[in-house]
């Protein structure tokens, strides 16, 4: 058997849905996914497998215009990402309006040598006619090599789309074991989603300025996992948020990351949660490098 691989990075606006098309492609939850706008923080490599092919994407953080410390890390991960890829995926939100975000992401892989690809997402959402005016007019912005209408969250779209990768992947050996879905630690996983649980539980009334940081990862004599986390917030009334009253919402949000946890690594896990309140905790170096992200100045 000849073994195919290489790399494809997915790019575009927040909330494209860029994790969502990864994990469909693998086949398996690898990146979380909220409604949230800037939910992927850090690059993250989805591996998924096509016969005797390989493909490696790397899911990076949305791009737009960065103005914390933590967002100037974040869009930087996410062109540095760039510099491996066969391919780029360039992935447009086909029910929202064009905006300066778009641009951004064209005006940042127009001038690069690896094939592009136009992605057009939530195209189930849209009427066939406005389709045709958005791809067309993005392909006049930038010469893509091909366009694919797809619906991320259905699969719609999907198996076409991966066949094509596949094709385009080099000969040679494969970077993981054909059961390995992530390069993300189990650590880093269960932090992520540990992060999705509390974006999913409360919507707006937390903010950004939140973080959650696995303090302890191991595994018990019986083969299950012990897992203890903090999670960081900037004020009182965040962690009062994220406590809830009596400590229910914190238990809820410890029950439905325990169940997806236990799930994802096929193992009973012991999952602890305590909420701190630590004000500046995106100017902290050690936070970014659990997060694998460069300190940027």
């Amino acid at each position: 058997m000849t073994q195919r691989c290489g790399f494809v990075a997915v790019v575009g606006a927040p909330n494209a849905g860029k994790s969502t098309l990864v994990n469909a492609l693998v086949g398996q939850k690898v990146a979380i996914v909220s409604p949230k706008a800037q939910t992927t923080r850090t690059r993250l490599m989805g591996v998924a497998m096509d016969g005797d092919t390989q493909i490696i994407l790397i899911d990076t953080p949305g791009i737009f215009a960065p103005n914390r410390r933590l967002d100037r890390a974040m869009v930087a991960a996410a062109w540095g990402s760039l510099e491996e890829a066969e391919a780029i995926l360039v992935m447009v939100d086909a029910a929202a309006k064009l905006t300066g975000r778009v641009e951004r992401v064209l005006e940042g892989v127009a001038g690069r040598p690896e094939k592009k690809y136009l992605v057009l997402n939530k195209v189930d959402l849209v009427k066939k006619d406005k389709l045709l005016t958005i791809a067309t007019e993005l392909n006049s912005r930038l010469a893509f090599d091909e366009t694919f209408f797809i619906a991320a969250s259905s699969g719609d779209g999907v198996p076409e789309l991966k066949a094509h990768l596949a094709s385009l992947m080099p000969e040679g050996p494969w970077h993981f074991p054909e059961d390995e879905v992530s390069d993300a630690p189990e650590r880093m996983l269960a932090a992520e989603i540990t992060r999705e649980q509390l974006y999913r539980q409360l919507h707006e009334e937390l903010p950004y300025q939140s973080t959650v940081e696995t303090e302890l990862f191991k595994t018990r004599p019986d083969g299950s996992a012990e897992i203890h986390q903090q999670i960081f917030v900037a004020r009182d009334t965040q962690r009062a948020i994220v406590l809830g009253k009596d400590g229910s919402r914190i238990k809820e949000i410890g029950a439905k990351a325990r169940a997806e946890l236990a799930e994802l690594m096929g193992r009973k896990v012991h999952l602890f949660l305590h909420v701190k309140v630590k004000e500046n905790w995106d100017e902290d170096r050690s936070v970014y490098r659990d997060m694998g992200l460069d300190w940027v100045d």
